[in-house]
């Protein structure tokens, strides 16, 4: 922590997936609280506002409790976001369109908001604490209730306004199941942990809670959890692929719940990559280091990258710059705990 500039204050950053919030306080170093509620997007998308205003105005008056200035909260959502308007234009998940997030956060809370997206969020928080950092070329991909990846290029995030990185809906099977883009055969209706676990439900008729019960079958050697998981790995590794000709990654780093399975995913997912490429560079495939933490750690790198931005007079908006962070925001902000 900077003496003086930053001692006594904080950010809140805050992770909304399809699933869960993850939420935290953060100062330049440490993770001073975190707290995990879940999404009620079955109740719709002001529901799920409604949640992420009552954290929000929870974690503030913990920093409070605790003698602390907040100086800036940071939230990231699923879908396409807007982070030059601060809006969430769109959300398969959660079912929000064009919502001017940030500015109604504020109002809400009366506390100044950046918004972004939960995976180049998380793509950030590994190359800057994680399992990218010294990598110049990246490719993170979240594997959870949907799938997206953050695409890091020459050091740089690419953004294309919100648009890049929806790998979820690359087309892997032109004739598979309808998507809730409106697609059909999107990477998500196959390899997606809801995909996984609705698929081995459906086809030994055994009820399970997430794909992480599935994983567990797959390495007992449970037949339908094998064929089911080997059909996602190969959708996985089919758009990996793709990828893979298109941006030249020289590491994938896999994140999100499902990279929770660890060898039981990256090993096969290796093979299948190395068996569909030629001559394009081969990446390195490698889980997070950061596990489900890395969206919320990008949130709050997010807020602190504004704190510094206004206080250089340079405004508040999300930095377009190298990935590597400069000063104490650069050191081993949110990795330790209190």
């Amino acid at each position: 922590m900077r003496e003086g500039l930053d001692a006594g204050e904080c950010v809140i950053a805050l992770d909304v997936g399809g699933t869960g919030i993850k939420g935290a306080l953060l100062d330049r170093e440490l993770l001073l609280a975190t707290v995990r509620r879940p999404t009620p997007r079955a109740a719709g998308p002001e529901a799920v506002v409604d949640v992420i205003t009552e954290t929000l105005r929870a974690l503030a008056q913990q920093a409070r409790d605790e003698g602390l200035r907040v100086r800036r909260v940071g939230v990231v959502v699923p879908g396409h976001v807007d982070e030059d308007l601060s809006h969430a234009v769109y959300s398969a998940n959660i079912g929000w369109r064009d919502l001017p997030l940030a500015n109604l956060l504020e109002r809400r809370t009366s506390l100044p908001v950046t918004l972004g997206h939960d995976v180049r969020a998380g793509g950030l928080a590994e190359c800057v604490l994680g399992a990218a950092r010294g990598a110049r070329d990246v490719l993170f991909v979240a594997i959870g209730t949907g799938i997206a990846a953050a695409v890091i290029s020459d050091g740089r995030p690419v953004r294309a306004g919100g648009h890049a990185g929806e790998l979820g809906h690359v087309v892997v099977d032109p004739n598979g199941a309808k998507c809730q883009c409106g697609g059909r055969g999107c990477l998500e209706t196959v390899a997606s942990a809801v995909a996984i676990r609705a698929a081995y439900t459906a086809r030994s008729g055994r009820a399970v809670q997430g794909a992480d019960e599935v994983a567990a079958l797959v390495a007992q050697g449970d037949a339908d959890a094998v064929a089911v998981w080997d059909r996602a790995v190969d959708a996985l590794a089919s758009a990996l692929a793709t990828a893979s000709s298109l941006l030249g990654p020289e590491l994938v780093v896999l994140g999100g719940g499902l990279a929770q399975a660890g060898d039981t995913l990256l090993k096969p997912v290796r093979a299948r990559l190395a068996q569909r490429l030629t001559f394009q560079r081969r990446p390195a495939v490698v889980r997070a280091a950061l596990g489900d933490m890395a969206g919320c750690l990008g949130a709050g790198l997010y807020a602190w990258q504004a704190v510094d931005a206004a206080t250089r007079g340079a405004g508040p908006g999300t930095a377009d710059g190298e990935f590597a962070m400069r000063g104490a925001t650069a050191g081993s902000a949110g990795v330790g705990s209190r």
